[in-house]
């Protein structure tokens, strides 16, 4: 396999806004030359005012029916918890027939927030990715085999058939922040997902690397894989207004010890507005200077991602789509071009 090309693409931000716009933005996003379209898999935002929360599949059908050429997919869906995952097997079966060649599975092993509210006993983390793993081999063989019966340790089939199948399957991607998911992700998965503004030592000591040894240890080229991260990005020529336009997203900037436990939503908005806007801007890159922008997101080129989505924070996200597209894109491009 080649390499996979270098792309960009536009995170459809379904915590803060409702269907009818994302769609809007997620189709402006393709007319203005971003490469693809993500959605995240939510059933609570991470704030209660102003929240929103829409159902990713059904979504992501009337994306495939309103789009040419955008890649689209999930980052990232849970497939173990609401979800089965003989269920997503048969959802993103029928996308791939809508958009051949153009839908992406991308898979976690979930957030508390999400599942709990459900009645879900929360497990430890090497439950959660057992799962995982278990429900990415089940989707596969769905994909792969007819009447697929399965006695495994958390999912069961009995003589199940998915019938409408795309060509070729659908690729499916593995988001992770920890080096034991990661090297899950290298040795089974299409490509990797992660998320920006942890620290570069984060990317290039620990999670790459675990990338690059999981893939090896199967006998598998690295370079296969599609390394795609999700580079939050607050792109505005009014400064004050691009750090201020981050405090919507304070939950992601809270550390692992704030949010641990956390599953109402309206919670972790008390604990995320208590934070100074300083730290609520830590995770993104905030600029108004396209230039020094586009250096800044280039690092994570450098690092050897390939696969870069956007993620801004702001209510105008026409705006952002358009200043992006004039502004930075074609910088990152030109660097991209040598």
């Amino acid at each position: 396999m080649a390499t996979p090309p270098v792309r960009f693409g536009y995170k459809a931000s379904a915590e803060q806004f409702g269907p009818r716009d994302l769609l809007r933005f997620a189709v402006l996003a393709e007319d203005v030359g971003f490469d693809s379209v993500f959605v995240s898999d939510h059933l609570q935002p991470w704030r209660h005012d102003g929240g929103h929360a829409p159902a990713a599949l059904p979504w992501l059908g009337a994306l495939a029916v309103s789009t040419e050429r955008i890649v689209i997919g999930t980052s990232v869906l849970t497939p173990t918890f609401r979800h089965h995952p003989a269920s997503i097997a048969q959802a993103f079966a029928t996308l791939g027939c809508l958009a051949p060649g153009r839908v992406i599975l991308g898979v976690g092993s979930g957030e508390s927030l999400n599942e709990v509210a459900l009645g879900v006993e929360w497990p430890a983390g090497r439950d959660r990715l057992a799962r995982l793993r278990e429900a990415v081999a089940l989707i596969r063989r769905l994909w792969s085999e007819d009447r697929v019966t399965a006695d495994g340790t958390y999912f069961t089939t009995r003589n199940v058939t998915i019938y409408d199948r795309p060509e070729r399957p659908v690729p499916i991607y593995v988001g992770a922040s920890g080096p034991v998911a990661t090297r899950f992700a290298g040795r089974s998965a299409d490509g990797f997902i992660t998320t920006s503004g942890k620290g570069r030592d984060l990317y290039t000591e620990t999670l790459l690397p675990a990338v690059t040894e999981g893939a090896t240890a199967a006998g598998r080229n690295p370079h296969d894989l599609d390394l795609m991260i999700e580079v939050k990005v607050s792109f505005d020529p009014d400064l004050r207004r691009a750090t201020d336009d981050t405090r919507f997203w304070g939950a992601l900037a809270l550390t692992p010890e704030e949010k641990v436990g956390v599953e109402d939503p309206i919670e972790m908005q008390r604990r995320a507005d208590n934070l100074p806007i300083t730290q609520a801007a830590s995770r993104w890159i905030v600029s108004s200077d396209p230039e020094e922008h586009a250096e800044r997101v280039a690092e994570y080129l450098d690092m050897g991602f390939r696969h870069l989505v956007f993620h801004a924070p702001g209510p105008d996200q026409e705006g952002f789509l358009r200043r992006y597209s004039e502004d930075v894109l074609p910088r990152l491009r030109k660097r991209i071009e040598g």
